[in-house]
């Protein structure tokens, strides 16, 4: 078992989704692709329901592909309770269409030979705004309003457990309310991309990239000297859009901008 508020990138770049093991519990913040297999590629439990919550940092395709897998994989393993999801204003009815679109493969699967547990699919969906939106057995997650862009509702969290406090930024444009949660903490796992490889797209409509990357996202320049006023015990980057730049890039330029902590480029299934 991981030690108490371990945080393991399942996915750390193009598909992310992190989890937060507690003991015997895990949380999971995003759902990106293949997400249920990269849980098993780490050795935490998939059978039986395992998942405590699972916790959406906003609703982009990349943060949510693996929600089908999750919901269904789970259940077909084995889960009897409901699955809690907590995301922003739209999870509902994400969840409710997933439901709709596989219901031949539940009527299949709860009528014949495989004798499913009807009604094991279920989740139980809670739309957040930002504050405390788990607290029990001594673990607190409150979600904290950052900027993605035009998007209306997007969330990073923090996570406070008996043994670490982590903050995960999601998607976001440069964040003083994620900064001011993220002072101190054990853990900061938060998106980056290098602006140093930062140009125009070579395709229609790729002259607003730049643009686009300045709204929605975080450079490595706009971090560092955030990330210096927050000084956590380590900052791990990840969710990155690379457009070419490699890990010693993305630290160059975090080092170039003032950061001089502890620092690590995330890669799916390290532990820290």
């Amino acid at each position: 078992m991981l030690g108490t508020g371990t945080p393991v990138p399942l996915a750390s770049a193009q598909g992310p989704a992190t989890a937060i093991v507690v003991g015997p519990r895990i949380f999971l913040f995003d759902a990106g692709p293949g997400v249920m297999r990269q849980m098993d590629a780490a050795g935490l439990p998939t059978r039986y329901g395992p998942i405590t919550a699972v916790f959406l940092t906003h609703l982009h395709s990349d943060h949510t592909l693996g929600l089908p897998d999750l919901i269904l994989t789970s259940w077909v393993m084995g889960r009897k309770a409901p699955l809690r999801i907590y995301g922003p204003a739209g999870t509902r009815a994400m969840c409710d269409h997933i439901l709709a679109a596989w219901q031949e493969d539940i009527r299949v699967r709860t009528r014949g030979l495989e004798h499913g547990l009807l009604g094991g699919q279920r989740v139980d969906v809670r739309e957040i705004r930002a504050g405390v939106v788990y607290d029990s057995a001594g673990v607190r997650i409150a979600a904290i309003a950052v900027p993605h862009g035009s998007w209306k509702w997007a969330f990073g969290y923090r996570i406070d457990t008996p043994g670490k406090s982590i903050v995960i930024s999601g998607d976001t444009a440069p964040s003083a309310a994620l900064m001011a949660a993220a002072r101190g903490v054990d853990v900061l796992i938060h998106e980056a991309y290098a602006v140093s490889h930062l140009v125009p797209e070579k395709r229609p409509g790729g002259e607003d990239w730049v643009h686009y990357m300045h709204a929605f996202h975080t450079s490595d320049a706009e971090l560092a000297p955030l990330a210096a006023r927050a000084a956590p015990k380590r900052l791990v980057l990840y969710h990155f859009v690379r457009m070419g730049a490699s890990d010693e890039d993305l630290i160059r330029g975090m080092r170039a901008g003032g950061y001089s902590g502890a620092l690590s480029v995330a890669r799916d299934l390290d532990r820290y």
